[in-house]
């Protein structure tokens, strides 16, 4: 069914949204806009619940520039649903990330086909490190635009943002990241590319790594450099906080590379 087509026979928004047969919660609160919930969503989201994967959508989780969380309800009980945006994702900070990925070689050029592939991508991400046992939301089912995923949360309450929480002992969790990147390097084949203390959530003394779109493999020609940024960031939060390595010794010991030279990644 073309887009066209859909346009054609969907004229309002709201006719649009009782077409996808999803009930939306609260839709005051949610501030739905036309940039989320247009066309493309819309049958994303009709095959989804045709497909039993979804059946209702309810508040917001998280708002940005890319993507859009919301809470969403299923037979098994709550999932979040990230939603990218089709019209407002950094179209050129995506294909920064896909360039040079091999596993993403052969995409087309329009915004439509990165937003795609970056959703495919994310979901390919996040079962890559969850089956090397690092505690990530795990992926459930992805199609065009939208990835449903394991809400990490409580009673329709998400976990903190590392930001706000509180995790007791700064210098146990600042190992515990160190050590999930080197794993994160060694067993899922990934660097994460993004890392700091607003990706990364607290819970019930688990730290969980999110947002893993722009995760790139060890073979990337910039997997250094976002390497070096992670490590930096999460020393830059820790730091006033504890005792942190340097930086250079931190990625020596995620990679096993004894003598990686004193300005590895930063080159750009």
């Amino acid at each position: 069914m073309s887009i066209d087509r859909d346009r054609h026979d969907l004229h309002s928004y709201d006719q649009r949204v009782d077409a996808t047969r999803v009930r939306i919660k609260d839709l005051d609160q949610l501030k739905v806009r036309e940039d989320v919930f247009d066309d493309i969503t819309l049958l994303a989201l009709y095959k989804m619940v045709n497909r039993g994967w979804i059946s209702a959508i309810g508040g917001s989780i998280s708002t940005g520039k890319e993507a859009n969380v919301f809470l969403a309800d299923r037979d098994e009980g709550e999932v979040a649903i990230k939603i990218y945006l089709t019209r407002t994702a950094n179209f050129q900070k995506m294909q920064n990330y896909i360039a040079g990925d091999r596993r993403f070689m052969n995409i087309g050029k329009s915004r439509k086909d990165i937003v795609f592939a970056w959703t495919r991508k994310e979901f390919s991400n996040l079962k890559r490190a969850m089956d090397a046992s690092i505690p990530v939301p795990r992926p459930l089912v992805f199609d065009r635009n939208i990835l449903v995923m394991e809400f990490l949360g409580r009673d329709g309450v998400a976990y903190p943002q590392l930001r706000v929480a509180d995790p007791g002992d700064p210098a146990a969790t600042y190992h515990e990241l160190i050590g999930l990147v080197q794993k994160l390097w060694k067993d899922a084949k990934l660097v994460h590319g993004d890392l700091s203390e607003y990706n990364i959530l607290y819970g019930e003394g688990t730290v969980y790594l999110i947002d893993m779109g722009q995760a790139v493999p060890p073979d990337h020609p910039h997997a250094f450099i976002f390497l070096r940024r992670d490590i930096e960031q999460l020393n830059r939060f820790f730091a006033p906080r504890c005792e942190v390595m340097p930086v250079i010794e931190a990625m020596r010991m995620v990679t096993g590379i004894e003598h990686l030279p004193e300005k590895a990644g930063t080159e750009m």
